[in-house]
């Protein structure tokens, strides 16, 4: 059942967000749906924030008015999440709720997958997709957050940077 939990948008009246987040968990908790409501989130960052020459770390919504869920749509789900106090529906054309894509979810970096990669600066990598395919480079810099990587390739007797996602090298044997 686990496999048909998705993301949903909820809209919600603005500066509720924390508070429809404590009551929709306490829901799933007193109604004993954990299988079926998984996750509610309010994304945030940290900024730094200068007021009258001092400066101090602020955590401040990303999405003002809107909280993340992950569950499976049932109508029992629908009922107990629409009916929560702040909670003004869900994002979606038409009454049906509609999901986040996965393309969705990973921009908005609402779930962190652990990427793991056999190669670190220094290293020579092989290009294996794109116009470089087959070029062999120096790894320059590994951004795990951007899923990108800086290899330094040479070409024509000069080195040239590029950028490149972490899928389109490997590491040469």
């Amino acid at each position: 059942m686990t496999d048909a939990a998705r993301w949903y948008v909820i809209h919600t009246y603005s500066g509720y967000e924390n508070k429809v987040a404590t009551s929709i968990g306490n829901a799933v908790e007193n109604r004993q749906m954990s299988d079926l409501i998984q996750e509610i989130k309010v994304p945030t960052e940290m900024v730094t924030e200068i007021k009258d020459n001092k400066t101090r770390e602020v955590e401040r919504k990303i999405y003002p008015g809107y909280v993340l869920i992950k569950m499976v749509m049932t109508d029992e789900t629908w009922y107990v999440v629409r009916n929560i106090r702040g909670v003004t529906g869900f994002v979606g054309p038409g009454p049906k709720p509609v999901p986040l894509t996965d393309e969705e979810v990973a921009r908005m970096g609402v779930e962190k997958r652990e990427i793991i990669v056999n190669f670190e600066v220094g290293d020579s990598v092989q290009i294996a997709e794109g116009y470089l395919a087959g070029f062999v480079g120096r790894v320059e810099e590994i951004d795990t957050d951007k899923n990108q990587v800086r290899v330094t390739v040479s070409m024509m007797g000069k080195d040239v940077p590029v950028e490149l996602t972490l899928e389109q090298v490997q590491p040469v044997q």
